[in-house]
């Protein structure tokens, strides 16, 4: 055996790490527990009032009224008995109320314990989350990570609710129901036990049966969940090709597979839940065979008969809840092998254990001899060294695939590099604080994300150190304000996801304002002024100015007119640097540079 195999035979099962959440609340699970062994008793004694009532009393009138008494006198004879039989019923009807408050009790501590193990498995999950690098994002759907936070932790909590404790309940009742019957009658309890081996047999194949049922479900829903919040994000461009009804078709036919892995494990269950019918009506007939020759034959009471006959109840319906409760075993199992497979998933950028901590960096990069690859050695990125002096306005252009975006990717260390070294201000960036390096670094991407919220929360963006008047002074800086200042509510306007009803230009101003609001050490730009109008282009370029003032800023340059006044324009060429220098020196030159420039010059003069 290998040693990762050792290492994944060693690892406890989910649902043994799914208890080490209820651990801190043992006082709780302690607590419901001996409630339930208080109601497993009062439920166990109460055949046995019956059981009184009929021997005790009951079956005193058939003998009596066989005597040819009339009823007065009957009922003078039997003041006592009905007295007796008015207290146990008054006792009886007390056993069923405190099984009541009881049972009302253990569901209150069970729903709040379950409620805080869930709030602390989300908070890990979505945490852990936050540390994954971006590779992991793309290579997952988001829907199934939703999955994940959402509807595998309501099965999980469901365990938590309904299983735990009461499986530990049917097991008592059991227990309870199997010595309480050889304690009454040995005989007749073995007579009626023959249907125990039938019954376990059916029970451990429905088991069987329904764990990898229950893992094709919880699989599906995963699926379905990525394929509807995929074709709803990218519900434009489905609209645009009419591709609506081939869409349907496709959603209709991965919902066939889900219905038909349901419809299997309904099929499983319908089947099951016979079987105990038919074993619990068995052992019926054995009790009335059986019990009643015992009865004729003077070995039992019909007091007895009566016990015994709700004993048989109450041994069945933990039977039949055990196989309820299996179903929500299986679906937790399943969804919380999903939830730790997410949960193990290690991040690959962590802090170096001697990270140090930066609050502000001068602004100077080095790439020394940075060999990149996001799979096996397939190389974005070959031997690739350059210096980026503080304050400096650096330009990377080059054909698409060149390894342009990848450079602010890695300046950022949403990757690590394979080989080399990229340094901030001397210090190697796998040594600085990741916190502490992407703070310092100002992003500002061509597709805006904006968050459900208003426009202040989304350039503050929950770093509450940022007051109120320092988001009004960034948004004016930028150019934001003059728009904000329209917005019903203002600062306070609510943005719907992404900033559907926002313009590009709106967007990516309030881009600016957010990037501003952190006040950043070093910029990267990519193509800020793509797609954007000619009025709203002025004013972004003009905020650009504002934010590059001062900090050191990189480029990347999609239209090779927008970087002319850049300090150093960089030319990258399927992952290696090609040419280097001003735009005067690189057009003078006649290499790529020039090439790239005059080809996008002509198409531009075309149009």
């Amino acid at each position: 055996m290998s040693l990762n195999k050792e290492k994944q035979a060693k690892k406890p099962s989910p649902n043994r790490r799914l208890l080490g959440y209820a651990k801190p609340y043992i006082g709780y699970f302690a607590l419901a527990l001996l409630i339930i062994m208080v109601l497993v008793v009062l439920e166990l004694y109460q055949p046995q009032i019956l059981g009184k009532a009929v021997d005790g009393f009951v079956s005193k009138y058939e003998a009596v009224s066989s005597e040819g008494f009339s009823i007065s006198e009957l009922k003078a004879m039997r003041a006592d008995d009905l007295s007796g039989v008015v207290k146990l019923g008054l006792f009886y009807l007390v056993t069923v109320l405190a099984v009541m408050g009881l049972t009302y009790a253990q569901a209150t501590i069970l729903a709040t314990v379950s409620q805080k193990i869930i709030y602390n498995l989300r908070n890990d999950i979505f945490g852990h989350m936050m540390k994954l690098h971006v590779g992991f994002f793309h290579d997952n759907p988001i829907g199934r990570l939703v999955t994940r936070v959402t509807n595998d932790c309501e099965t999980v909590n469901e365990m938590f609710t309904s299983v735990i404790v009461n499986i530990l309940k049917s097991c008592f009742v059991l227990i309870g129901v199997i010595g309480v019957m050889l304690a009454t009658n040995v005989r007749l309890s073995l007579y009626i036990f023959i249907v125990i081996p039938f019954i376990t047999v059916a029970t451990f194949v429905f088991r069987t049966a329904t764990r990898k049922i229950y893992r094709a479900i919880r699989a599906k829903i995963s699926e379905l969940n990525g394929f509807v919040a995929e074709h709803v994000s990218g519900m434009k461009v489905v609209q645009v090709f009419t591709a609506e009804e081939d869409v349907k078709a496709d959603f209709e036919g991965r919902t066939e597979e889900l219905r038909g892995i349901n419809m299997k494990q309904l099929l499983t269950f319908a089947l099951y839940s016979p079987v105990s019918y038919v074993m619990n009506i068995t052992a019926l007939a054995i009790l009335i065979f059986v019990g009643g020759h015992m009865a004729y034959d003077g070995l039992v009471t019909i007091g007895t008969l009566v016990i015994f006959q709700r004993y048989i109840n109450k041994f069945f319906q933990p039977i039949q809840e055990l196989a309820e409760q299996f179903n929500t075993i299986q679906s937790a199992n399943a969804c919380s092998e999903r939830i730790f497979w997410l949960l193990d998933t290690k991040p690959e950028i962590n802090n170096d254990p001697e990270c140090v901590h930066v609050d502000a960096f001068k602004g100077k990069i080095e790439f020394e001899n940075v060999w990149f690859a996001y799979r096996g050695e397939e190389w974005v990125l070959q031997d690739v060294s350059f210096t980026v002096q503080p304050g400096e306005r650096v330009a990377f252009v080059g054909a698409t695939g060149a390894g342009k975006t990848t450079i602010q990717n890695l300046i950022c260390r949403y990757y690590d590099i394979q080989r080399g070294r990229i340094l901030i201000d001397g210090i190697d960036i796998k040594k600085i604080a990741v916190e502490d390096l992407r703070r310092n670094i100002g992003q500002m991407l061509q597709d805006v994300f904006l968050f459900t919220g208003d426009v202040k929360t989304n350039i503050r963006l929950n770093e509450t150190k940022i007051t109120d008047q320092e988001i009004v002074s960034a948004a004016k800086t930028v150019n934001a304000a003059p728009f904000i200042s329209q917005l019903p509510g203002q600062y306070e306007h609510e943005v719907i996801e992404r900033g559907a009803a926002f313009s590009a230009g709106q967007r990516q101003l309030l881009s600016f304002a957010r990037t501003l609001a952190f006040k950043p050490s070093v910029l990267i730009l990519d193509e800020a002024t793509a797609n954007i109008d000619t009025e709203t282009e002025a004013l972004i370029q003009d905020a650009l100015g504002k934010l590059m003032e001062g900090r050191t800023t990189i480029i990347v340059a999609h239209r090779l007119s927008t970087i002319q006044t850049a300090d150093k324009i960089i030319v990258l060429h399927k992952g290696r640097i090609m040419e280097e220098g001003s735009h005067q020196e690189l057009l003078s030159k006649g290499g790529i540079y020039y090439k790239l420039y005059k080809l996008q010059y002509e198409h531009e003069m075309g149009e």
